[in-house]
């Protein structure tokens, strides 16, 4: 009997929903919010208040393009934490009375393991390869950079991680400064294209161990633009390729580093990314070159599997839905990482 699950995303700003059958993708339905887009960073409020308007009519969408009845689901699996707390509240309180309607399983899924199984989302009819077990695993998001062993669906370790601001923040952290869009990577990104990574040098702070650290680099960065401003006050326009594209530079080479001497450490040659830092273009590039290098195996997810969304919880859920790992109705969203 196939198994379908249907996965719920509200985690930030993104209300999203998603159908698998027996580990394939039939529907990944994402609703976006611009407003935040004007105040340079996501309100909390007005992203729990977006997604009460959403979620039923993404949910419904999903289910439609997925051709599937409510009642042939299995199991509805549904991000509860970390985020944003109203808005986690807003997707697991859907979810345990779908769940609960229907009389049948709840699954819980933590947001960041599910951007490790972005990695393992297939298409129908898809053959590409999959992580073999145990590997590595660069998550780099807006609020995460972690290197992670992943010694199965259900076992993760930790063992490298920002002690500060995460690589996405620093990333629409410098945006920001520089007068960019929020949220601030892409355009990064972009500008980077058509920029030189050696105008400007920036420091690679020397971190022990595996762990990461980039306020120092974002700090450097700020102070740049501000000593260059008071000689040029058309500085950033003047720069901003150079700027975007030596600031890049610093913080893919130290993700590389590290996960270059995680490799070694390990002995571990399967090598994943996921979040949404894993889009930019740079990072891929520079990745493939040096994993092919050392020999390892690269895995990259599709980039619409990579920032928040619903495919990945809905493929987390299915593993878990294999090994009976359900949740009650009285479990809880957490905002912080656990």
């Amino acid at each position: 009997m196939s198994i379908i699950i249907l996965g719920i995303e509200s985690s930030c700003d993104d209300t999203s929903a998603a159908v698998i059958r027996d580990g394939i993708i039939l529907s990944n339905i994402l609703a976006d919010q611009k407003i935040h887009a004007k105040f340079g960073g996501v309100v909390p409020e007005l992203a729990s208040r977006a997604h009460q308007q959403n979620i039923i009519p993404v949910i419904d969408h999903a289910l439609q393009l997925a051709n599937i009845n409510k009642k042939q689901l299995n199991a509805i699996a549904y991000t509860q934490g970390p985020g944003l707390l109203g808005s986690l509240l807003v997707g697991s309180s859907f979810a345990k009375a779908f769940a609960l309607a229907l009389g049948i399983p709840l699954i819980a899924v933590h947001h960041l393991q599910a951007h490790v199984f972005a990695n393992f989302i297939r298409d129908k009819d898809e053959t590409s390869a999959i992580p073999s077990f145990p590997f590595l695993c660069l998550l780099i998001s807006g609020g995460h950079t972690q290197i992670i062993i992943v010694k199965n669906h259900t076992e993760f370790e930790i063992i490298g991680q920002s002690i500060d601001d995460a690589a996405g923040e620093a990333f629409d952290k410098a945006a920001k400064i520089l007068g960019l869009p929020y949220p601030g990577g892409p355009f990064i990104d972009q500008h980077a294209k058509k920029g030189n990574t050696k105008t400007f040098i920036f420091p690679r702070p020397q971190i022990p161990n595996l762990d990461f650290s980039f306020s120092g680099l974002k700090t450097s960065f700020l102070y740049l633009i501000r000593d260059k401003l008071k000689e040029n006050k058309n500085f950033i326009s003047e720069n901003i390729d150079d700027l975007c594209a030596s600031y890049q530079s610093a913080i893919i080479e130290i993700l590389i580093s590290k996960i270059k001497n995680a490799s070694t450490q390990t002995g571990i040659k399967e090598i994943a990314i996921a979040g949404g830092v894993s889009v930019n273009s740079a990072l891929r590039e520079r990745l493939s070159v040096e994993m092919e290098k050392t020999n390892c195996t690269l895995y990259i997810p599709k980039a619409e599997y990579c920032t928040d969304n619903a495919a990945m919880i809905a493929m987390a859920g299915y593993f878990k839905f294999l090994k009976k790992d359900f949740s009650e109705q009285e479990s809880v969203p957490f905002s912080k990482n656990r």
